[in-house]
């Protein structure tokens, strides 16, 4: 509501749904005359959302800076992730629980690995028979078509380039990340990472701050993969390397490289439980 506030001036939700459903009336016309009735792309989803407007000053520009791709060429389904909601809360989600552990993700690792072996820098790959054999069940959770030694072709990605500066002043954006919607900006956002973990006037103990510009660009070998490129091609990819992987024994493939599925934090921990309940029934 805030947006639609600040967007249109409505300050009721009816208000906010007329305007919509006025614009989501002209995108449903123009569909009609093409002999559709369900979106085709995520240009079409979004403006049956959230309305022409919201999305060509807030989704457009980024979308495409993101994925490197028009609107129109992208599929319906990764905007539908986002909800809609008319209330005035700024939250991403509806969950009743948002944050991130009490001092970052690496304690809670820390905490969930306290007593178990774990050897780093060590290249799966490199003696791939020796980790297949020491276990009774591996968990891959690195890029399944690199598990196949890419047999049918690589699958494709957008990664993250990260620019990251330390600046002499304590606070620099008030919020951990601000988004950059626009075109002509070439990163997509920008993160200040005190504001993970400092609230309130902590966040002035410090009179230095870190931020790190985020710019997406196309995936090649050698690069870290971040995000899936889900077309048609990739789609066919997928099923071809699933037909593998569902053959195998002791195996399992998890998480957003394995998978090839786009995953939130909370989805995959659920995930990850669910797979673990599963083995164990």
């Amino acid at each position: 509501m805030n947006t639609f506030y600040q967007m249109w001036g409505v300050i009721t939700p009816e208000q906010a749904k007329a305007k919509i459903e006025e614009q989501k009336a002209e995108t449903l016309a123009k569909m009609t005359a093409d002999g559709v009735t369900e979106a085709r792309n995520l240009e079409e989803q979004a403006q049956l959302l959230v309305g022409k407007d919201i999305y060509e000053i807030l989704i457009k520009g980024y979308t495409e800076k993101q994925w490197g791709r028009p609107c129109n060429e992208l599929p319906p389904f990764i905007i539908k992730r986002l909800p809609v909601r008319m209330v005035f809360d700024n939250n991403y989600f509806n969950d009743a629980y948002q944050g991130i552990p009490i001092g970052g993700y690496n304690k809670l690792i820390d905490g969930l690995l306290e007593g178990i072996e774990c050897r780093v820098k060590t290249n799966f790959f490199d003696n791939r028979e020796y980790w297949l054999d020491i276990a009774d069940k591996v968990v891959f959770t690195g890029p399944i078509d690199a598990f196949y030694d890419y047999r049918y072709g690589y699958l494709s990605w957008r990664t993250v380039r990260f620019e990251q500066e330390t600046l002499k002043q304590s606070n620099y954006q008030g919020n951990a990340v601000v988004n950059y919607t626009d075109c002509e900006t070439p990163f997509t956002r920008i993160i200040e990472h005190k504001h993970f973990e400092c609230f309130g006037n902590t966040v002035y103990d410090n009179p230095s701050t870190v931020i790190s510009r985020e710019y997406s660009t196309e995936w090649q070998a050698g690069m870290e993969p971040f995000y899936t490129v889900n077309d048609d091609h990739n789609t066919r990819l997928l099923a071809q390397y699933k037909v593998l992987a569902d053959r195998e024994d002791n195996v399992l493939f998890g998480g957003r490289l394995a998978e090839y599925k786009y995953y939130d934090m909370a989805p995959v921990i659920e995930r990850a439980l669910e797979t673990y309940v599963s083995m164990n029934r």
